[in-house]
């Protein structure tokens, strides 16, 4: 737990004797001493104050690392946010593979009850697919999807649901390159993900993105489980709705064979998300994450990180986890490619932190990726794989993505993530599908406002209710109910249908 406030009343959080700012727990006023120090200035719940005087061009410093530079002079007990602190690019000297913590495998198996596929792999929820290669097969689909109601679906008990995976992309792209190849395996993954007891393929006919291709690069054999149609093939939209509620129908008693059967928890494979996030993020509900991914990880399961735009300034810190200098190269090669990329599209890497995430407290990226990477937890980085890319390695992983959460989400799943465990500290209604999300709240406050949406209450750390080593416990044990049936609260609302989102890298022509 971070040191407490000098204050009777715990005011602030200092996270480590090298910084020079601490949180607020609470909005205080003008003149309220906490920390040793006087405020002067309205401090807002979650914000930052200076601890000490720091002179312009002096660093910011908080979990002991570089936030940001003074962009004046800011005098101890002044209000540090986007006003006084200025970003500059991160310029590091990275060094692999030197902060390796080997994992000690756990003393007992734990196990959850989870559908064991042909193939081997195991899935957590049992959903049949309409997948679209294009937008403009996306109206078929849903209509296909819609015919199968809680009624139609009543005699099928071990069917989750009928669910349509649409899109805004799969033509006017080029037929090669980032985008199309993105584009490529997030179909694949879909498509041979382990929620997904059968699948049904629905394209125009002339798209770029064309199914055949799909079919032909990865040896896929359609059959009972699996099929594919075009529109222009079947001659129409309607033609195309009615064959696809047909052979949705012939596979919905094949797929309610499926059975729920003890699997080890080596076989989960949780992806690791934040958004709305606030200054609570890194101190209460990624540690705790991250501290459930350790204990995945010596269980033989899969943790994997995204977001790299959300890691920037914190990556020193990851590559430090890589087991080897290949794999660290590659997480640099990651962000050396976002540099670029921001830079030709006049973006910058500082475009994020979000309007809301600022009201929460965060000032700068650097801030921001410090505590976002904190949900990766202590182990070794065993990988580094690109959008959708399949993760083929237990461990520590990192997907590239952008940090906008439903294309990151999308891309995770692809990779094969089973399970979805989001963080958030202003509120998020995200939810997925196939894989459920289950969402952690970072604050008390929002847990209370929200509670028809957040899963868990990390905020019980802040209110020193539990450690972080114990809310990260309870978090893996929700994992493991969760990957045997338990419903999360965003699969209660409904949610998934529309955060399907592949990543649109590249022009539109």
């Amino acid at each position: 737990m971070p040191e407490n406030s000098s204050s009777s009343e715990r005011l602030t959080v200092r996270l480590s004797p090298a910084d020079n700012v601490v949180s607020a727990i609470r909005a205080l006023e003008v003149g309220v001493t906490t920390d040793g120090i006087v405020t002067s200035a309205m401090i807002p719940r979650g914000h930052k104050i200076a601890t000490s005087a720091i002179a312009q061009g002096e660093a910011v410093m908080k979990y002991a690392q570089l936030i940001g530079y003074a962009a004046q002079d800011i005098a101890a007990g002044d209000h540090v946010h986007t006003h006084n602190v200025e970003f500059r690019n991160t310029d590091q000297d990275y060094r692999f593979a030197t902060d390796l913590r080997p994992v000690e495998p756990a003393k007992t198996v734990d196990t959850f009850m989870g559908y064991r596929r042909a193939n081997g792999s195991v899935g957590t929820r049992n959903h049949i697919a309409i997948i679209t290669s294009v937008n403009c097969s996306a109206t078929a689909a849903r209509r296909i999807a819609e015919a199968f109601g809680p009624e139609d679906l009543a005699a099928y008990p071990n069917v989750d649901g009928v669910t349509a995976y649409v899109h805004g992309t799969g033509c006017g792209m080029a037929g090669a390159g980032d985008g199309f190849d993105a584009l490529q395996r997030v179909m694949w993954g879909y498509a041979r993900h382990p929620n997904h007891a059968a699948v049904l393929m629905v394209g125009l006919g002339c798209e770029m993105n064309q199914i055949d291709w799909l079919l032909e690069a990865h040896g896929i054999t359609p059959g009972p489980l699996f099929h594919a149609m075009n529109i222009q093939d079947v001659a129409g939209l309607q033609r195309t709705v009615d064959r696809g509620i047909e052979k949705v129908r012939a596979m919905l008693p094949l797929a309610n064979e499926a059975q729920r059967v003890e699997c080890p928890a080596s076989d989960l494979m949780v992806a690791l998300q934040c958004g709305g996030s606030d200054a609570w993020s890194g101190i209460t509900a990624n540690p705790a994450v991250g501290y459930a991914c350790d204990l995945l990880v010596a269980q033989g399961g899969t943790g994997v990180l995204a977001e790299t735009p959300e890691i920037y300034g914190a990556e020193h810190l990851l590559a430090a986890r890589a087991v080897d200098a290949k794999v660290g190269q590659k997480l640099i090669d990651r962000i050396r490619w976002w540099e670029d990329y921001t830079a030709r599209n006049m973006g910058s890497m500082d475009n994020n932190p979000s309007p809301g995430n600022k009201k929460g407290g965060l000032t700068t990226i650097l801030e921001k990726s410090l505590g976002a990477s904190a949900k990766g937890g202590t182990s070794p980085l065993t990988g580094v794989y690109l959008y959708g890319e399949q993760v083929d390695r237990p461990g520590f992983a990192f997907m590239d993505s952008p940090g906008y959460d439903p294309a990151s989400v999308t891309g995770q799943i692809a990779s094969g993530c089973n399970l979805v465990t989001f963080t958030t500290g202003r509120g998020s209604a995200f939810g997925s599908k196939p894989a459920p999300c289950l969402k952690v709240a970072t604050n008390s406050v929002l847990y209370g406002r929200m509670t028809d949406d957040m899963d868990y209450n990390a905020g019980r750390i802040l209110d020193d209710e539990v450690s972080v080593e114990d809310a990260g416990r309870e978090i893996y044990e929700m994992w493991l109910r969760a990957a045997s049936g338990e419903v999360s609260k965003s699969e209660a609302q409904g949610l998934g249908d529309y955060e399907f989102v592949p990543w649109q890298i590249g022009a539109t022509m």
